[in-house]
């Protein structure tokens, strides 16, 4: 494969330059628990493989004069000490739009989204991993899903932006109402607190086998349900739309194999302006709008549709400077207004059969929201689902609120909160 020097940003990527600041940067971040602590020596050279591997992890973000773009950067990641999940300084991280920390015995790492979504870093950090314990135990992993082979040369198909299928097909924009949003008392830019929640896998997937829905489907009912209790008893009730934004990976409806940014989104909930709904009425609702708006005659309109506005003649003319504060004016009138909390769930992790003993757990953080209180991930392995829900207010009603849905469902959990 020949390395190309500048890659346009992917459509999805664009808001993520745009609204950088020294307050707010997009970020995530993911984690593999080890039985032992990490040899960071070992996890450097696994590193160095694994970027190999998967060369997008070795751009940078530029400017031009139109845009903006990735430059490929001709030097190594290391291995740094573990920072605080917020604002992200890509000069002192040495360019590079990730990082990579070992803490005791986790590998951990935080990526800026400009780069890549939940599937694209996952699949980076289970390579990153399945390499690790290759060169520190001689296991032999079994590649193959979301863990590449470093050996193996990287395709031109996982470079690709998928999102130019999407050109020059008719599209249209949804229209939904401002979502009520929860409010509180601001922790700071530099604080960001987590609530992780660890819940039996089996037990929640039983019990949404009895109700008819999945796992992601019960657990934004119960936090819609959780958010329905919440603005009845505040007095913030101007507005009545309760909608969790819940990311879609294109690749499962679209096909493509790309490890860079292809989802979208639909937004789950109920409008209270009329009265309050039961937990079983919040749930076959949401059943049936995840259901309808991820069939592709409803997701292609609007991917097209941003594709479109992406390619239009006169946009392009608009020169970057001034089209950071217009995109970030954008943004915030058509971003997190629209939703009043995000639930991304990353699915179960299978690991090969060599490589299952020396994993204990799998994490996956969403960083500081800028116009929403808080955000939620999870991703299930081992038997158990892990959700951390984080926020960057003080008060934790909506998590505690959240945790009574699954209570009243037959669910246990165990909780944790820290600071991250």
């Amino acid at each position: 494969m020949i390395r190309q020097q500048l890659l346009r940003l992917d459509n999805a990527s664009f808001i993520y330059p745009a609204s950088q600041s020294k307050k707010y940067s997009s970020l995530y971040r993911m984690s593999v628990t080890l039985t032992e602590a990490v040899d960071t020596e070992i996890l450097q050279q696994a590193l160095e493989a694994t970027v190999d591997r998967i060369p997008t992890f070795h751009y940078t973000l530029t400017g031009g004069a139109l845009w903006w773009y990735l430059r490929y950067l001709d030097r190594t990641p290391r291995v740094l000490p573990l920072q605080p999940l917020h604002q992200f300084n890509i000069e002192r991280n040495g360019g590079f739009l990730f990082r990579v920390s070992a803490d005791g015995c986790r590998i951990v790492q935080d990526i800026f989204h400009v780069l890549t979504d939940g599937n694209g870093g996952m699949t980076f950090l289970l390579t990153l991993t399945a390499e690790y314990l290759r060169l520190r135990y001689g296991v032999q992993p079994v590649y193959g899903g979301r863990i590449l082979d470093p050996s193996a040369r990287p395709c031109a198909s996982e470079l690709a932006d998928s999102f130019d299928d999407f050109g020059g097909k008719r599209g249209s924009l949804e229209q939904n109402d401002p979502a009520w949003h929860i409010r509180g008392r601001e922790l700071g830019h530099k604080v960001l607190r987590n609530l992780r929640v660890r819940i039996p896998m089996g037990r929640i997937a039983e019990v949404s086998r009895a109700r008819g829905c999945t796992v992601t489907e019960l657990l934004v009912a119960a936090q819609v349900a959780a958010l329905q209790e919440l603005r009845g008893a505040g007095r913030n009730r101007s507005r009545s739309a309760l909608k969790v934004n819940v990311p879609v990976d294109l690749r499962r409806i679209f096909g493509g194999s790309t490890l860079r940014n292809f989802s979208s989104y639909v937004m789950l909930g109920v409008d209270v302006r009329n009265g309050e709904y039961d937990f079983d009425q919040i749930l076959e609702i949401v059943s049936a709008q995840k259901r309808l708006y991820s069939m592709p005659s409803q997701l292609e309109p609007k991917v097209a549709k941003n594709v479109e506005l992406e390619n239009n003649f006169a946009i392009n003319c608009i020169p970057r400077v001034l089209k950071k504060p217009i995109i970030d004016i954008i943004n915030k009138l058509k971003g997190d207004r629209y939703c009043t909390h995000t639930l991304s769930n990353l699915g179960r992790i299978a690991l090969p059969e060599s490589l299952r003993g020396y994993v204990r757990d799998i994490d996956f953080v969403l960083g500081r929201q800028r116009g929403n209180s808080g955000a939620s991930a999870c991703v299930g392995f081992g038997g158990h689902l892990v959700l951390n829900m984080s926020r960057r207010i003080a008060e934790r009603s909506f998590e505690d609120g959240f945790l009574r849905q699954l209570e009243c469902l037959g669910i246990p959990t165990e909780a944790e909160e820290s600071d991250i």
